[in-house]
């Protein structure tokens, strides 16, 4: 055995020598991972110090771009809806109050005042519960991490991003201060409900800046950040709560508070604010937004867009389609002040399940809705209320329209007639004053989609939008003065920068005040005694009812002394409903609206006596810009023709131009009663020019001796509307 020893030293093969060669091979490893631990720390170092010089300063860090904000507010200064990310007021670190900087370092990096960026301890915590639960429950990111990770990195989940983080984070530690590593957190951070940053939640969940946050209320905003969408009040106010409970207690362990502090804090006793409805309220504001590129060009700082919108109003009117509109239709309804301001608007039953907005986008016939226009152009002319017609048996190229009743009462006034809604009077009415006549009133009215000029139109053939027959019946109650819808009144930057303000037009008079009272008064005798009955809500109203062939539009449009709207109900696909006549379910809609809409104004009455009322002819303007079966105004020293390409001279004797007719709009529905009917003129206006001042008595000539000249081969085209609804 000695022998064997001795042997095993001699040759080097001993213990000892076996003990030396491992003590040798773990110096040798050990100064391989000093080596590669201080390359490592050289690197990180060199890395760190490139990352400082190329941070951006403290001020370019909060004022980097962040997406931008649109507050869209009510009249009344309540918010409507946010669009985009929400960002409050940027608070300074010694605006921000104790109560939040406590409460959001307690649970989110309780070591934060202590380490310089990172959190190893922490890291390695999380490693381990991770690894022990097989998926990530625990974060190890420390607040000037996520700070990092908010402002330079992405998502992803890879070690090179981990270690870019890592990097950026020691950096900012050695360039800014912690009070200003916290200051860009908390005004950063997302806390759900589109809050980015601490005061825009303080804002959206309790109703006030966060330079006041109670420390009640700062323990649930701490809360929210580790799962926004699931803990925010907006989402879940329990859940919001049970969190709340346990930034409490991480307070209580980190020493910030005393257990009986704690015990004070009672969060069933925090009311949130109530949050704004964005459900069919988005018509209107997609509406405003389709028109905020033509106002201003701003697209990084936040704007706020004050609108015309009443919250009474547009709440009333979304209730009474809900409870008033039959199973399986969509509706649509406009409300307008007398002044063009829109004042509620929805565009269909659920914007949630369907965006397509019908009160501005949709075309649909409007039925005998769309006399107004026929009784517009022959009171201009000269017909009186009381004058006297005969409902009787009429055909015109070969077309007999027929009223609802199949029935005829012989001798009525205009009053009855209108009231009633009868269609063999409308029709003989229009072809006296000349259907071109109608057509131009028509789009002096605001009319903008094509209008036939055949004698079917006298019965609404020809489509329309909500909105533009909704502005047609406001004009009328405003004394025969055109109004323009407009749903922006200003637009301004956070900081308080306007940046338009909305400034009226000067009105134009479209009918002379006694024709507009004239007309008031036949559409409030259809609520008095005609056929929109349902529509009498107990104070002065005026309006008209549509229904259109086998009742597949209902329509009622009609005002107050403060208020027009206009309400559609039909289905998208086009297909008849029954009892869909404009006096039933339609005015029901009206009038459930107007009662709630109107509540608490004063009862006024209609203007249906302009004796005493200065007001002359119409503007020239009015005559306009002509188109579908209009006179067609060209710039320069040319001349009109009318839509049978009769030439006509100018008042100055200008040569005249060639008739301008198009073929209809790609796409358009074409209606039953109008499907053959004559081409409808382009509906692009000619360019604005000064053109000659139209005398009325010019205009009037011209179109009476002229129109029926181009009235031929409208009989196929007229046939199918002889069985159109009056209602």
């Amino acid at each position: 055995m000695t022998r064997n020893n001795d042997s095993q030293r001699a040759s080097g093969r001993g213990p000892s020598a076996q003990r030396r060669k491992g003590r040798g091979f773990l110096k040798t490893a050990l100064a391989v991972v000093c080596g590669i631990v201080l390359l490592a720390a050289i690197g990180l170092g060199a890395a760190v110090g490139i990352a400082v010089q190329s941070l951006p300063s403290f001020e370019a860090l909060k004022t980097q771009p962040r997406g931008q904000m649109i507050v869209i507010k009510a009249m009344d200064g309540s918010t409507i809806v946010t669009i985009g990310p929400s960002y409050g007021e940027w608070l300074t670190s010694s605006q921000l109050p104790d109560t939040i900087k406590t409460a959001m370092v307690a649970i989110e990096d309780r070591k934060f005042y202590r380490h310089v960026g990172i959190d190893p301890e922490g890291i390695v915590r999380a490693m381990v519960r991770n690894l022990q639960a097989g998926r990530s429950v625990q974060g190890g990111s420390t607040i000037t991490q996520q700070v990092v990770k908010n402002l330079f990195l992405t998502n992803e989940r890879s070690y090179a991003r981990k270690v870019r983080e890592l990097v950026l984070a020691l950096a900012m530690e050695s360039r800014f201060s912690k009070d200003q590593i916290l200051e860009l957190y908390l005004n950063r951070v997302y806390f759900g409900g589109g809050a980015y940053g601490v005061d825009a939640a303080s804002r959206k969940f309790f109703g006030h800046s966060a330079r006041s946050l109670s420390l009640t209320e700062a323990s649930i905003i701490a809360g929210l950040v580790k799962a926004p969408t699931r803990y925010a009040p907006s989402s879940d106010p329990e859940r919001a709560r049970e969190r709340a409970r346990i930034v409490v207690a991480a307070m209580v362990d980190n020493g910030d508070i005393t257990p009986a502090a704690a015990e004070r804090i009672d969060l069933a006793a925090v009311r949130f604010a109530r949050q704004p409805r964005e459900n069919n309220v988005r018509y209107f504001t997609d509406w405003v937004l389709e028109q905020l590129d033509t106002l201003t060009d701003e697209t990084v700082e936040p704007l706020e867009i004050e609108t015309t919108l009443d919250p009474k109003a547009q709440r009333a009117a979304e209730r009474a389609l809900a409870e008033n509109a039959p199973e399986g239709v969509q509706g649509a309804l406009v409300a307008l002040g007398h002044d063009g301001a829109v004042r509620a608007m929805v565009g269909g039953r659920d914007y949630v399940s369907s965006t397509y907005n019908r009160a501005t986008v949709a075309r649909r016939q409007p039925g005998s809705a769309f006399k107004l226009f026929v009784y517009l152009a022959a009171l201009e002319a000269g017909v009186r209320p009381t004058d006297v017609y005969m409902d009787e048996p009429v055909t015109i190229n070969g077309w007999s329209p027929s009223n609802s009743t199949r029935t005829f009462r012989g001798p009525v006034t205009v009053e009855q007639a209108f009231a009633q809604s009868l269609n063999t009077v409308a029709v003989r009415i229009a072809d006296e004053v000349g259907f071109d006549r109608v057509a131009s009133m028509a789009r002096r009215f605001g009319i903008t989609t094509p209008v036939a000029t055949t004698p079917a139109m006298a019965l609404g053939t020809s489509e329309v939008r909500v909105i533009d027959l909704t502005t047609a019946f406001a004009a009328v109650a405003r004394g025969g003065v055109e109004v323009r819808p407009y749903g922006i009144r200003t637009v301004k930057t956070m900081k308080g920068k306007v940046l338009y303000q909305y400034q009226p037009e000067a009105p134009r008079e479209l009918v002379s005040p006694e024709v507009a009272a004239n007309m008031t008064r036949l559409l409030q005798a259809a609520v008095q005694t005609g056929t929109a009955r349902r529509a009498d809500i107990g104070r002065p109203a005026a309006g008209k009812t549509g229904t259109t062939q086998s009742n597949r539009d209902g329509w009622f449009l009609g005002f107050t002394a403060d208020l027009t709207a206009g309400v559609w109900l039909g289905r998208d696909d086009n297909k008849a409903v029954r009892g869909m006549a404009g006096g039933a379910a339609p005015a029901k809609v009206w009038a459930a609206f107007m009662r709630e809409a109107t509540e608490g104004l004063p009862v006024q009455p209609l203007f249906v006596d302009a004796s005493g009322v200065d007001g002359g002819e119409p503007d020239a303007e009015a005559y306009g810009l002509v188109e579908a079966g209009e006179l067609i105004a060209s710039p320069g020293e040319e001349g009109y023709t009318l839509p049978d390409g009769t030439p006509v001279p100018a008042p100055d004797g200008a040569v005249a131009e060639a008739p301008r007719n198009e073929p209809q709009a790609p796409g358009q529905q074409t209606s039953d009663a109008s499907a053959a009917s004559a081409p409808v003129a382009a509906s692009a206006p000619a360019p604005q020019q000064a053109a000659p001042r139209l005398d009325d008595a010019w205009l009037r000539s011209v179109l009476e001796d002229n129109t029926r000249a181009g009235r031929a081969a409208t009989a196929g085209a007229a046939s199918a509307a002889s069985n159109a609804n009056p209602m």
